[in-house]
Order: structure tokens, then sequence, then C-alpha cells
């Protein structure tokens, strides 16, 4: 009979080899969609390195790790410390499988990836954050940050359930502050006035560019793959947030000289599709390779791993400690989207206010199974599109490949739904 240890080799080894073989099959298929502009190579780079070669995030050696689980980790702070924070929000269908021995069936698969990795301790980018900090956003993170404590030291962020009133940011203004000296302690560095400033300007700077590449990704025909585009949003995860902003800078002059140049990847008349709801975590990137397979162009994406989680940057009217730290509150309450928040219209409004900007002819919601505080809001989104006269089609899944036949025959049919409608729409203004 096998020792403990050797069955354990083996399962790491399996583990290693459809996890890596699974990345790699999805990173190959998003390569394949179009003409990749060189600039956007090592982004592609660095998920490679991080899920297939599974090495470490690029960073200077003196430099911790510091793992969030969320965009309402605000990165700033986390630089302002001298670490470099790393989302660890996986789309990992090996991961997920196990973490399905420690997490409850119905739970949402990117809270059991998460766990899975913790478990397996074959992901540097996991292994090697010397704290974890996660924002308490749903009931599934909330209990994960108590799960997952038992393999690396975690420290859960409050977040308020409302964010209309001064009082709200408030609350998560003492979350932030009691941040502080836990970061502190962990870096080994003190979070001053002149370290939160150079922290906010890096942020700022990568948002800076992001707002500058969404003019072009707005373009009709579209100049670069829509699936490409949420991998390069999900390197930021990986990437020192100087490294990502200079390489988004020439990722955006290689854009410009794409646009001089007409080199377009689409059609002018092929159907345009925003995809919102649920996180679409690499590698777990099915849906929007299948837009694009199926004919449709992934135009915009309303979701914390794509455009969410890098617009609206700190406005600091107050240059004191306290008047950064509480922009830092504003920010990450009050633009944002997310459904954990009660009074969610103003999401209805910027899913609008993205169609009208993206010239978009479809909507697909797309649910991770489990993930109720998204699907709560189907209905109201339903409804809103239905007004705009928008298409709209909700899609559930899950972290494996099982569900992939289904999920194409449904984008399909949505995709030729828009066609017909808009050739209806031309032929009766003829």
């Amino acid at each position: 009979m096998a020792e403990p240890d050797e069955v354990n080799g083996r399962q790491r080894e399996l583990f290693i080899r459809k996890s890596t073989r699974v990345a790699a099959s999805y990173l190959k298929r998003a390569k394949a969609l179009s003409e990749m502009p060189d600039a956007a190579k090592p982004f592609f780079d660095v998920l490679e390195n991080v899920y297939i070669r599974l090495t470490d995030v690029q960073k200077p050696e003196d430099m911790k790790s510091i793992g969030t689980l969320c965009v309402m980790v605000p990165a700033e702070l986390v630089y302002a410390a001298g670490a470099m924070p790393v989302r660890l929000c996986s789309g990992s269908y090996t991961a997920y499988s196990v973490g399905d021995d420690y997490i409850p069936r119905d739970a949402c698969p990117l809270v059991k990836a998460v766990m899975g990795f913790g478990k397996m301790k074959v992901l540097p980018a996991f292994d090697n954050c010397t704290l974890l900090v996660a924002p308490v956003t749903c009931d599934c993170k909330k209990k994960l940050a108590g799960v997952v404590d038992s393999v690396k030291n975690t420290v859960p962020l409050q977040v308020p359930p409302l964010k209309r009133e001064d009082a709200d940011t408030e609350v998560f203004l003492k979350e932030l502050y009691r941040l502080i000296p836990i970061l502190e302690k962990e870096t080994g560095r003190q979070v001053t006035a002149k370290s939160l400033a150079e922290g906010i300007n890096m942020v700022g700077n990568a948002q800076y560019e992001m707002s500058e590449f969404l003019k072009y990704r707005r373009h009709v025909p579209a100049l670069m793959s829509g699936t490409q585009i949420l991998s390069v949003m999900n390197a930021y995860s990986y990437m020192p947030v100087k490294m990502w902003a200079k390489q988004m800078h020439r990722l955006n002059e290689e854009m410009k000289l794409r646009l001089v140049q007409e080199n377009f990847v689409s059609r002018k008349n092929q159907p345009r599709i925003l995809v919102t709801g649920s996180p679409i975590a690499f590698p777990n990137i099915k849906i929007p390779l299948l837009i694009e397979e199926m004919g449709g162009v992934f135009a915009a994406d309303e979701t914390c791993m794509g455009e969410r989680g890098l617009y609206d940057p700190v406005s600091v009217i107050d240059p004191s400690f306290d008047g950064m730290m509480r922009a830092l509150a504003s920010r990450y309450t009050k633009p944002c989207t997310c459904p954990v928040f009660v009074d969610n219209s103003q999401r209805i409004y910027r899913i609008k206010q993205m169609i009208r900007e993206n010239n978009i002819q479809g909507v697909i919601y797309h649910v991770l199974r489990g993930c109720l505080v998204y699907d709560y809001e189907y209905q109201l989104m339903e409804e809103a599109m239905g007004k705009m006269d928008i298409p709209i089609i909700r899609v559930e899944s899950d972290y494996n490949e099982e569900d992939v036949e289904q999920l194409r025959i449904r984008i399909e049919a949505f995709i030729e739904l828009i066609k017909l409608k808009e050739y209806a729409a031309v032929h009766e203004r003829q």
C-alpha cells in the first residue's frame, strides 16, 4: 500500500497536469480568435507564467505579496504599505473540483477554486502571499474568510450593505483604518501620507491608460477581440501596477495605429454583446470565447474582473492623510456597482450607459451557479432591457466543461436572434 505522502504526491502531479492543460487550452483558443496586437502578448505571458508554468508573480524580491479576494480591497493602500496586491479570484476548474471537498455543494465555484489552490499548494502566486484580505461581499466570501484562514492568514474586510449616505462610507473608512496596522505589521513599512499619495498615483496612472484603451474598444468595427481584452484585464491581477500601466500604454499606441490602418478584427454588422453578472476569471473564459466563436463581438463587460475593477480613479480633494483615506473609501463604495449593495439602481444606470457608449445590441447576463447576489437582480435587469428594446439572456454556468455544448447552443441562438432583429429593423427603415 502506498504511503500517504506518495499518494499526495501523485494527486498533486495529476492536479498540475489537469489544471495546466485546461489553462493552456483556453489561452490557445483566445489567441486564435483574431490577430492579437504584439503589445498584448506580455499580458498573455503573465497568465501563462501563473497558470501554466506555475511561477510566482513578477515583482522585486524584497516586496511581499498580499492576496486579495475582491476588487473592494484598495490596491492603493497595499502599495502604500510597500507590498504588491495579488487578486486570487480564480477560474480554475481543477482547483474548483478540489475545493468542492471543503466547501458546501451549493457554494459558488470561484470560492471553491480559491480553497482548492489553498489546499493543493501548487500555485506560487497564492502560496507566496503572506496575507489574504477577504472583503465580506456575500455569504460565501464571508464563510471563505474563516475557512481559508486554516491554510493562510486571512483578514476579513467588512463592506457596508448601503452606500448612499456619508455614514455608509464611514463604515468602510473605519475598516480601511483597521487594515493599515495589519499591513504595516506584515510588511514592516509604515503607511504615510507620502506613500499613500504614491500608491494613489500609481493606480491612477493605470486607470488612465485603461480609460484611453476603452475608447479604442468602443470602435465599430472592433480593433481587438473582446476575449483577448478580458485576458489583458485579468493579467492586472498578477502584475505590478507600474508594469501593467506601461504595457497598456504600448497597447494603446498599437491600437491607435490599427485604427489609422483600419486593421479591424470584426465586420461592421456583427452583433455587439455586453456581458454582465458574475465575475469571469481566467481560465474560465468559456462565455466570451463562445460569443466570439459563434460570430458575435464581445464588445463590453460590466464585471469585477474586467472594466469595473479599473474605472473611476480616486478623486483627492483634501491631500491630508485622512483626506486621502476618505477619498479611497468613497471611491471603493459609491461608484461600485456590485450587487452586494442593497440599493443597486446605479448598476442598471451604468449598464444603460455602457449600452449607449458601446453600441450594444444584446446583453448576456452571466450567473455562476450559487452566486445568488447576481442572480437576485436578473429580473430587474430584464425589465430595464425590455424598456430599451435590448435582447437579454441569462446563462448559468459552473467551473467545468460539461455545460459547454448547452451554452454554445443558447449563445448561438441568441446571436441569431439579434441578427434577425437587426435585419428586420433595416428593412423596416427602407
